[in-house]
């Protein structure tokens, strides 16, 4: 009769850790989720603050029309992005169409001095801090959620619930070639 009550109770403490462990990477995931809800946010705005922009610098360069063509349909692919992955994905070839563009304002001075354009372009600039701010925070969600479904005995279990490694939101390899150059200083 008490090896059936030990059994019992190695059986429970069992289900209590199983359940532990599912709860912790539930609650790690659910932290992910919100961390990307945060950039949702800003990247809404991003995307309202775009089309003004590139209004703005139509004017000045109807024959860079390439580049404006260029961010507004990745800024398209970023609106219409479903999934998390997706939306990373899309964000990353906006971040580097919008790259694109600051070069091409570099060349038309009268653009630079508009009072319009600063405007514009200083809410994208606040937008872009807040968006590295909650990135860094979506990453550090990320991470936790890696390395508590990559440790033992977590993964276990990781799979069999359904949970994997998700992506980090990171620059994007075209905009790590310009990141890795070293930069020119110009006298």
């Amino acid at each position: 009769m008490s090896g059936m009550w030990i059994a019992i109770i190695i059986v429970a403490v069992l289900v209590i850790w199983v359940i532990a462990i599912y709860n912790a990477l539930v609650r790690l995931k659910e932290n992910r989720e919100n961390a990307f809800a945060d950039i949702d946010v800003q990247l809404k705005q991003r995307h309202d603050l775009v089309p003004q922009l590139v209004a703005s610098v139509k004017g000045y360069t109807d024959h860079e029309a390439g580049t404006l063509k260029a961010v507004t349909e990745a800024r398209q692919a970023a609106v219409n992005a479903s999934s998390v992955n997706d939306k990373i994905a899309a964000e990353q070839q906006l971040t580097t169409a919008l790259s694109g563009l600051s070069i091409q304002v570099e060349a038309y001075p009268d653009l630079k001095a508009s009072t319009n354009f600063l405007q514009l372009q200083n809410e994208l600039s606040d937008i872009e801090n807040k968006l590295a701010a909650v990135r860094r925070f979506f990453n550090s969600s990320t991470k936790e959620l890696n390395v508590a479904v990559k440790k033992f005995p977590n993964v276990v279990f990781a799979g069999m619930f359904g949970f994997k490694q998700e992506p980090m939101f990171d620059v994007g390899a075209a905009q790590r070639v310009v990141l890795d150059k070293a930069p020119e200083i110009k006298f």
